[in-house]
């Protein structure tokens, strides 16, 4: 299909779903909303979109982001485009919580172009992950390399975040596929917090030699950020509760699946805990972002997908301890799936809500713009 047919299509498609929209009985969602007990002002960047994933900002304010069907989107100037820069076909497969997952912008994006995404695919009959390099010229994105491949996906714990660190290395999280054993295996991918130099080679200073792991033990994490004094920090879903903020160090084991909530992790000293858990509850906690500037400022923002909240956990100075939690825009939009904070400290929320497991609204699913309130 050429680029002609294909916007044609697309946007009869489009329209049919917003008039589908108009007709259902649920909440309908504002263009600005300033009502919601928070010092920000809530936009809406952009709506009707197929499970939004993930998302990173060029330093023209251009924002690239991907639809877990497969699609990598773009907002420039405030217009989301009306085609995307890629669209992922075979092997790669979108299948239960698989499919086009995470995106992160090259540090030196403006001269070389690179973005890196994470997304599952089929072989043999096997569904795996795999993190590609690609390049994107005049609002269109092709493959360049695959930085680290065959990492087992499934159906279930396919983790998916990607972000490139203080350090400038590439941190990709990889759930464990539904093989609990996975995590504590190190030659196993699964399971585990992988670390790789930008063009797949394994740094000299990972924990284990040779290896792209970087930390181990875990179920299925998928957010990570880093605070004050580089402190790493990552959220990770639990089997049944026990969700978790874990720090992150090199070569920790997280102890999954050997224990599960505080009352084992006693029989196992040498394992990390986590800095704060859900307990007998259920946040499903996905993206997280540190706050550096504004009003939320030194804070660690959890996008909640079962929980429908965002979380906001103050740090104490060292960030090395949660003091306090916040609960917030409860079941106001629905399943959260990332939090982003951008370089202008405004902050950016993707719902989840037409992944098959939320209920859709009126404009579902939503990019969300967060601004600070002005002062009166």
């Amino acid at each position: 299909m050429n680029k002609a047919a294909y916007y044609i299509l697309y946007s009869m498609l489009q329209k049919k779903v917003q008039q589908f929209n108009r007709t259902q009985n649920t909440r309908p969602v504002s263009k600005t909303e300033t009502d919601l007990g928070i010092p920000y002002d809530v936009e809406t960047a952009a709506d009707n979109l197929r499970i939004p994933w993930a998302m990173d900002i060029a330093s023209d304010g251009t924002i690239y982001f991907t639809e877990r069907p497969g699609e990598i989107r773009m907002i420039r100037d405030g217009e989301l485009y009306p085609m995307p820069i890629i669209r992922f076909g075979l092997p790669f497969v979108d299948v239960g919580e698989g499919g086009l997952m995470g995106i992160v912008l090259d540090p030196d994006f403006d001269e070389n172009r690179f973005m890196y995404v994470m997304y599952s695919y089929e072989d043999g009959g096997q569904i795996f992950n795999r993190v590609a390099r690609l390049v994107e010229r005049e609002n269109e994105a092709s493959y360049d390399r695959i930085i680290i491949d065959r990492i087992p996906g499934s159906r279930v714990n396919d983790g998916g975040r990607i972000k490139i660190g203080p350090d400038g290395k590439l941190y990709i999280t990889a759930g464990d596929s539904g093989n609990g054993d996975l995590a504590q295996d190190l030659n196993s991918l699964a399971g585990k917090i992988l670390r790789v130099n930008l063009d797949g080679s394994i740094p000299e200073d990972n924990p284990f030699p040779d290896s792209p792991v970087y930390s181990y033990g875990h179920r299925n994490p998928q957010g990570i950020a880093w605070g004050i004094n580089n402190t790493m920090y990552a959220s990770e879903h639990g089997q049944s509760g026990y969700d978790e903020i874990n720090i992150i160090v090199p070569g920790g084991n997280y102890g999954w699946p050997l224990v599960r909530g505080p009352e084992t992790l006693e029989e196992h000293p040498d394992f990390i805990r986590p800095i704060i858990s859900s307990g007998d509850s259920t946040w499903a906690p996905a993206g997280i972002a540190y706050v550096e500037e504004g009003p939320w400022a030194g804070r660690l923002l959890v996008a909640n997908l079962r929980g429908q909240q965002l979380l906001a956990l103050t740090l104490s100075d060292d960030g090395q301890e949660v003091q306090n939690m916040e609960i917030l825009l409860k079941d106001t939009y629905g399943r959260l799936r990332d939090v982003y904070y951008a370089p202008d400290g405004s902050l950016y929320i993707l719902t989840s809500n037409t992944d098959g497991r939320g209920t859709p609204r009126p404009g579902d699913d939503l990019m969300l713009h967060l601004t600070p309130r002005a002062e009166s």
